[in-house]
C-alpha cells in the first residue's frame, strides 16, 4: 500500500479515536515526545522498524520506556496496534502527521518562527494576528533565535514558508551577481 495513504490512515483514525476518548491532549503530548526521541536517537527508529530483530513486545516496551514508563492507554493501544501491523517502520511519519491533524482539529496551527534574537510581546502579537487573519486557527509559536539570518525573519506554517530574513535577500542579490558575471565571460 502507498506509504503516504498508510500514515494519513493511522493519523486520521488515531485523531478519530482521541476524540471519541477524550485522550486528545495526553496522547499529543506523548507523541510530541516520541517523535522528539525517535528524531534524536535513530537507534529507537530502526529498531521499531525492523521486523526480525526485536519482537512487538519488545518494540511496544521501547515505546512506552520513551515515555518514561508512563503511557496513556490511548497511546499503547495505538503503539500496540502500529507495531503488530508491521508499520514500525512509518511510526515517526504517522505521529507527526497525528500532531498536525489533532491541532487543526482543534483549531490550532504550530507555528515556528525563527529571528534574529528575542522577539517582544508586541512582535509576537503582530505575527499572531498575521498567522491568525491568514489561518483562522489559533497559533501557537515555536520560537528559535538564528542571529545568522542578519536581520528579519522565517515563519514556516507546516505547508507554508516566509523566509523574509537579510540573510535569504543577500543569498539572493550573490546568485543574480554570479549569474551576470557569467554571462560577461
Amino acid at each position: 500500500m502507498n506509504r503516504s495513504l498508510v500514515i494519513t490512515r493511522y493519523a486520521t483514525a488515531l485523531v478519530k479515536y482521541v476524540q471519541e476518548s477524550g485522550e486528545g491532549e495526553v496522547v499529543c503530548r506523548e507523541a510530541e515526545t516520541l517523535v522528539n526521541a525517535l528524531a534524536k536517537e535513530p537507534e529507537f527508529s530502526r529498531a521499531l522498524a525492523s521486523r526480525d530483530v526485536l519482537a512487538d513486545e519488545a518494540k511496544h516496551r521501547l515505546v512506552s520506556g520513551a515515555l518514561g514508563g508512563k503511557i496513556s492507554d490511548g497511546m499503547s493501544r495505538f503503539a500496540t496496534l502500529v507495531i503488530s501491523h508491521g508499520r514500525g517502520d512509518v511510526f515517526p511519519d504517522i505521529l507527526r502527521n497525528f500532531i498536525t491533524r489533532y491541532y487543526r482539529s482543534i483549531g490550532v496551527r504550530k507555528v515556528r518562527l525563527t529571528i534574529t534574537r528575542e522577539p517582544s510581546k508586541e512582535l509576537m502579537q503582530r505575527f499572531y494576528d498575521l498567522v491568525k487573519s491568514k489561518t483562522g486557527d489559533k497559533p501557537v509559536f515555536e520560537v528559535v533565535v538564528d542571529p545568522s539570518l542578519v536581520g528579519g525573519f522565517i515563519l514556516d506554517l507546516e505547508d507554508t514558508l516566509l523566509d523574509a530574513s537579510v540573510k535569504r535577500q543577500l543569498d539572493i542579490i550573490r546568485n543574480q551577481f554570479i549569474i551576470r558575471n557569467r554571462r560577461l565571460v
